[in-house]
């Protein structure tokens, strides 16, 4: 028989199921890393709904096929949203290329980039995440951030720079044929590390007029604290990232090995049973110990990642389906661990198996 131990359980779940690496040190809360520790905000419904909702029902929208989005029938999430929306670019797919849209929103008067998350179920999508060591930030595409050491999570900085030149193009495009002088970023799990990189492309390469929003779901650790400084030197209080209760996702890459947050995180801390947001904060500072920084893995949820933000809006399909109490072995490098999940949620307790 082989006895438990709860402190590895998380290792290979999140290693194969998330495809985001994890180390012993991530479980033990990032030690000797940049905490903040300021008293939360709590936001109004309204003002939650108001700057996170559409943003949502996009990110929701990304995981639709390309051929579904560009004829704008991807069933709920596109009919929620109204006939209205012009989809002027779609790519992608699925895989080593995420996939993407860029369209325009009548309503807001803006022109929307949104990109799909991580799917499990493409070798390839994971295969993104998995190359995490930190490198160098490609000077020639953010000239602005020479000088500064920052460093960018290598599976993401290569995702984004597949897609960019399209994605720059595109937004160019779409500004000028619309006549508007908005955009919106946004995007959930690796979508939203991916959008983040693109709303500093697009700030530093749009004219200075253009209003840009970024607004990201579920968002993993990008890049090192020069890459975390930088985003918010360049985005300010434009960026906004919001973070679902007991997500686990938000706590990974970890910190213990160079990881950090940005500013500008928002964070559902209760949801009630019809899916919407009952409880919502504004974080002050950088990995703010009393949002999504000071949760625990042991107590994580990756249901909490697809949802609900608001309005019941579920964004994604991260986890393969998975039998009740099913159980799994694995090598976590640190001896064979034993673990069981229930629907989509990761469960420790004393079990064991032959």
């Amino acid at each position: 028989m082989l006895a438990t131990s709860p402190l590895l359980l998380i290792l290979p779940f999140f290693q194969a199921i998330l495809g985001t690496p994890i180390s012993i040190g991530s479980i033990l809360g990032g030690l000797g890393t940049t905490t903040s520790s300021g008293t939360p905000t709590s936001l109004s419904q309204d003002t939650v709904n108001a700057n996170f909702l559409r943003p949502a029902q996009f990110s929701r929208v990304a995981y639709c096929s390309t051929g579904a989005v560009t004829n704008w029938q991807c069933g709920g999430p596109c009919s929620d949203m109204g006939n209205d929306i012009e989809v002027l670019q779609a790519g992608g797919d699925g895989g080593s290329i995420p996939l993407y849209f860029i369209a325009h929103d009548p309503s807001t008067q803006s022109i929307v980039v949104a990109h799909e998350g991580t799917d499990p179920h493409s070798l390839l999508s994971i295969l993104n995440d998995v190359e995490f060591p930190l490198v160098s930030l490609n000077s020639s595409r953010f000239p602005s951030a020479n000088g500064e050491n920052v460093q960018v999570h290598d599976g993401f900085q290569q995702t984004f720079e597949r897609t960019a030149d399209s994605v720059l193009a595109g937004v160019q495009n779409g500004l000028a044929s619309k006549g508007v002088s908005k955009v919106l970023v946004t995007g959930h799990s690796q979508g939203a590390a991916i959008a983040m990189m693109d709303a500093v492309m697009l700030r530093q390469d749009l004219d200075p007029s253009v209003e840009i929003t970024t607004t990201v779901f579920g968002l993993p650790r990008g890049g090192n604290p020069a890459w975390a400084d930088f985003i918010d030197a360049t985005l300010g209080t434009t960026m906004a990232h919001m973070t679902n209760q007991d997500d686990p996702v938000p706590l990974v890459p970890p910190q213990l090995i160079g990881y950090q947050h940005p500013s500008g995180e928002v964070h559902i801390r209760a949801v009630d049973a019809n899916g919407d947001a009952t409880d919502v904060v504004a974080c002050p500072g950088q990995e703010n110990e009393n949002c999504s920084d000071g949760n625990s893995f042991l107590e994580s949820s990756v249901q909490n990642h697809l949802g609900p933000y608001l309005e019941n809006v579920q964004i994604g399909d991260m986890v393969p389906a998975v039998q009740e109490k099913e159980i799994v072995l694995l090598d976590s490098g640190l001896g064979k661990v034993v673990f069981f999940v229930v629907g989509r949620s990761l469960h420790i307790g004393p079990r064991s198996c032959s």
